[in-house]
């Protein structure tokens, strides 16, 4: 059974992406749809603080400062290696730090405790509690910030025999695809009268999903 305790977890990571994280950006944009999309969703307000989770080589949070010039950005990741990557591309534009999206303090990572927006881009896919990821992400929002997640679907649109390649492909860098995405994301919110939308892309090769935090929610002892 694959041991899937954090520290595990960091060690499979840097061992999958120790060298492909120096092509991750040039092939990943062929089959990671609906990045841009999201980030293009995020419309925040000037001087919004925004988080990613498990940011990767920093080519999302990249795209996302140029987009949104006036805000401020922070990215974590578990890969001490991935996070190689994106300190060299994103210099000190963005505050990153290495973490468990299952488990971390952004108080203590950031000097900041919420965030108006965050957004995990394929990386529920690839952590082994990603429930509690997606918690703890909401978690850290802000009255009224919203948590935006794009990951891989069921190719409920495509033939069975590209599900096929698609999953036999993905299982070489240990992703599995969250199929019950929206369920989840109603799980979390309904305790706090939250809004979910979600809806699937390109004839569901990708889901995307939102949680809206409202601005006074009703607060339960757990989540």
């Amino acid at each position: 059974m694959l041991d899937s305790t954090p520290k595990s977890h960091a060690a499979l990571m840097d061992q999958t992406y120790r060298r492909q994280r120096l092509i991750y950006d040039l092939t990943r944009k062929y089959y990671l749809f609906g990045r841009d999309r999201l980030i293009a969703d995020l419309n925040p307000k000037a001087g919004a603080h925004i988080l990613e989770v498990a940011c990767g080589t920093g080519r999302n949070l990249q795209v996302a400062a140029r987009t949104y010039p006036h805000c401020a950005f922070y990215g974590l990741d578990i890969s001490s290696e991935m996070l190689t990557s994106a300190r060299a591309k994103l210099g000190t534009r963005v505050q990153l730090a290495q973490a468990d999206a299952c488990d971390f303090d952004a108080g203590q990572l950031f000097r900041r405790a919420e965030f108006d927006r965050i957004f995990i881009s394929y990386g529920v896919s690839m952590i082994p509690d990603w429930q509690a990821a997606l918690r703890m992400a909401y978690r850290h929002l802000t009255p009224g910030g919203s948590l935006h997640v794009v990951d891989f679907s069921d190719q409920s649109g495509w033939p069975r025999w590209f599900e096929a390649a698609l999953n036999r492909w993905l299982q070489k860098f240990h992703v599995a695809p969250r199929r019950d995405l929206d369920r989840v994301l109603t799980r979390i919110a309904a305790p706090h009268g939250a809004k979910v939308t979600h809806r699937q892309l390109y004839r569901g090769y990708a889901q995307y999903g939102v949680i809206q935090k409202p601005r006074s929610e009703r607060r339960p002892d757990a989540i």
